[in-house]
C-alpha cells in the first residue's frame, strides 16, 4: 500500500502540466490523519531498533517504503498552496527522525533519512524557485523550515553527531571499494557526510536569518 501511494504520486508529478493540485488533494485529503498516525506509529510509537537488525528484513523493506512515501509528499508539497498535514509532518516532526538515524538501525536506513533531510533543507515553494529568492516567502513553508532548524540545531548542540557512524562503504561502479590509489578516507560514506554537513549549514543559516534577537544569532 505504501509503495503503490508513493508511485501514484511521484507518476502524477511526471505528467505534462495539468491541473495536479486538484487531483494530490484529492488523493491525500481523505488520508491526512491517517498518514500522520502511521509518521507517529511507525517513527515513534511503535519503533524499535530491535526489528531493524538485518538490512534485508521485512520490517526494513516496509520502513523504507515508508521513506520513499515521505519523499514523495515532500514533492508533491509544490502542487497546494495550502500544503497539508501529512505534507508538512516532516518538518514539524523531525525529531522523530533523528532519534532513528542516531540508533542502531541499519545504516541503509540511516543514509536514506539523512539524504531524505537534505531534501528537506533544499526545498523551495513554487514561487521561491521562480523568484530565485534566497529565503522563503511561503508563510507555512517558512514556519515548518524554522521547526526543522530549531530540531536540528538542538541535538547537534548536544551529541547527537557524536552518536552517528559513517562507516557504510561508499559504493563504487562494480564495487564497494574505493579504485587503487583513492583514498577512500578511512571507509567513511562522503555522500552522506557532505549531505550531513549541508543539514546543519543550512539549518544554521536558516536559524541565523529568521532570529530577532541578536543572542539567539550568536
Amino acid at each position: 500500500c505504501l509503495w503503490t501511494l508513493a508511485a501514484i504520486l511521484k507518476e502524477t508529478l511526471k505528467d505534462a502540466p495539468v491541473p495536479r493540485a486538484g487531483f494530490v488533494k484529492k488523493l491525500l485529503a481523505p488520508l491526512d490523519a491517517v498518514l500522520e498516525g502511521f509518521y507517529n506509529a511507525i517513527l515513534l510509537h511503535h519503533f524499535d531498533s530491535r526489528h531493524y537488525t538485518s538490512p534485508y528484513s521485512e520490517a526494513t523493506n516496509n520502513l523504507i517504503s515508508f521513506i520513499d512515501l515521505l519523499e514523495a509528499l515532500l514533492a508533491s508539497r509544490i502542487e497546494l498552496e495550502l500544503p497539508l498535514r501529512c505534507q508538512r509532518i516532516l518538518f514539524l516532526k523531525v525529531s522523530y527522525i533523528l532519534n532513528i538515524i542516531s540508533s542502531s538501525v541499519p545504516y541503509v536506513i540511516k543514509k536514506k533519512f539523512i539524504l531524505l533531510l537534505k531534501k528537506c533543507v533544499l526545498y523551495k515553494s513554487r514561487e521561491d524557485a521562480r523568484s530565485g529568492s534566497l529565503f522563503l516567502q511561503t508563510p507555512s513553508l517558512c514556519e515548518d523550515m524554522l521547526a526543522l532548524s530549531n530540531a536540528v540545531l538542538q541535538v547537534v548542540n548536544l551529541t547527537w553527531l557524536n552518536q552517528l557512524t559513517l562507516s557504510g562503504k561508499s559504493s563504487y561502479f562494480g564495487s564497494s571499494e574505493a579504485a587503487p590509489g583513492h583514498d577512500s578516507q578511512g571507509g567513511s560514506d562522503q555522500t552522506v557526510l557532505r549531505a550531513l554537513s549541508l543539514v546543519v549549514l543550512k539549518a544554521l543559516e536558516f536559524k541565523i536569518h529568521n532570529s530577532a534577537k541578536e543572542a539567539e544569532i550568536k
